[in-house]
């Protein structure tokens, strides 16, 4: 039986060893969790296959991310390396000043604590979660779906021994195994023991624990992303970006999920774009403007514009200008990642202000929203919120202040 109680007092326990950790001691401890990923690869892959059988039924876009390869776990090792060459956020001050009382005061980043993870069928989360969080002096308490369970158990049970291995505590790092929606809820609700809680999934699940939690929620990305094809766009840069987006791996939540064109431009643009995508197995479903140009397109309806398909699906809507298209994208996207190809300074310019997202793009793909790319190693979740992270979260998104204050003698008047 899953005791939460027990796993929050551990977990609370452990977080106050970890935040007082050198980063030297962080690092070292990375370091071995990685080795030990790569040394554990045929156990993984063992407890992968598990996992992919029983999900043999589930659509593509979910066993696109439950499997594991050898590459993906030497992706994971290596996300690790990463994190541990990054800067330690709480290694340093943010600030220090002198008041007119003269006290010293200095802003410092310190860890939020215990961080609570609810997500589905991604085992990549299981490592990124715990090497975002031990760097940033966290503990963390994982929950993943039932899909990736056996995955999870072997990941999980890796890790601790390589937190034993570096001489620090293993409930620094903590799974609950069982898939139960109580405790899912206990989970939620476990507010003298985790200091927020980030899920990651599809929106369902995170409208779930936004609706259910007392935790504190970052709110993370759902991504009904877009490409805008200005009057202004080149046509090869055009095809090569929202190919990239729609099909480089459409499964994940910065994928492109819908496409607009200026209709000054449609009637020459659209069919080498809709043949493009075509061509990589897309199926298109068009307004009725777009299905005049291609009549093959599929009807889109009032939901598809709504719609996160994480799948080779796109529907393809005709703007008569910009400010329509803008008007468009804030109406029906999920604050995630929006994208506008043009050649025209000012469009791109008007698009970056005017765009209500985390993450706004000129002349690129929406697929490059993500902590690695970034900069950041790896990430925790895209929020798509506006306190008190947006966009990638890495390192820094982890963290919280404290003020510390350094006087002598000093009383009020």
């Amino acid at each position: 039986m899953t005791d939460l109680i027990a796993m929050g007092q551990a977990a609370q326990a452990a977080a106050r060893t970890l935040a007082q950790l050198t980063t030297k001691q962080k690092n070292a401890a990375l370091q071995q969790m990685a080795s030990a990923l790569e040394a554990a690869t045929p156990a993984l892959l063992a407890a992968n296959a598990e996992d992919m059988a029983n999900a043999a039924q589930l659509p593509t876009k979910f066993t696109d991310r439950l499997r594991l390869s050898a590459a993906r776990i030497a992706d994971m090792a290596a996300g690790l390396r990463a994190v541990a060459a990054l800067p330690d956020p709480t290694a340093t001050a943010d600030r220090g000043w002198r008041n007119e009382a003269g006290l010293f005061i200095v802003q410092q980043r310190v860890p939020l604590g215990v961080v609570g993870m609810i997500y589905e069928a991604r085992p990549n989360v299981t490592v990124d979660a715990a090497g975002l969080t031990l760097k940033s002096g966290n503990a963390v308490i994982l929950r993943g779906g039932k899909e990736a369970r056996a995955s999870n158990v072997a990941l999980a049970a890796v890790l601790r021994e390589a937190l034993a291995a570096a001489g620090l505590p293993q409930d620094a790092v903590q799974l609950i195994a069982d898939p139960s929606r109580a405790l899912a809820n206990q989970m939620m609700r476990l507010t003298d023991y985790i200091d927020v809680l980030i899920p990651r999934g599809g929106a369902g699940l995170i409208q779930t624990v936004v609706r259910t939690a007392t935790v504190p929620v970052i709110e993370t990305g759902a991504g009904n992303c877009h490409v805008y094809v200005d009057q202004a766009a080149d046509l090869q840069m055009a095809i090569d970006i929202v190919v990239n987006a729609k099909v480089q791996r459409p499964s994940v939540c910065n994928a492109a999920e819908k496409l607009l064109i200026h209709q000054a431009v449609a009637a020459a643009y659209l069919p080498a774009l809709a043949a493009a995508l075509t061509a990589h197995g897309v199926a298109l479903r068009g307004d009725e403007a777009a299905r005049a140009i291609v009549p093959s397109m599929a009807a889109a309806t009032s939901a598809d514009w709504d719609t996160e398909y994480n799948d080779l699906v796109m529907a393809v809507k005709l703007v008569a200008s910009e400010a329509a298209a803008i008007a468009h994208i804030n109406a029906h996207n999920t604050k995630h990642s929006e994208t506008i190809v043009t050649g025209d300074y000012a469009a791109g310019e008007q698009f970056l202000t005017a765009v209500d997202a985390a993450c706004v793009y000129v002349n690129a793909s929406t697929r490059f929203t993500d902590g690695q790319a970034f900069g950041f190693g790896a990430e925790i979740g895209i929020s798509t919120q506006k306190l008190h992270a947006r966009g990638p979260m890495g390192l820094s998104a982890l963290t919280t202040i404290k003020y510390q204050i350094r006087g002598n003698g000093q009383v009020r008047q």
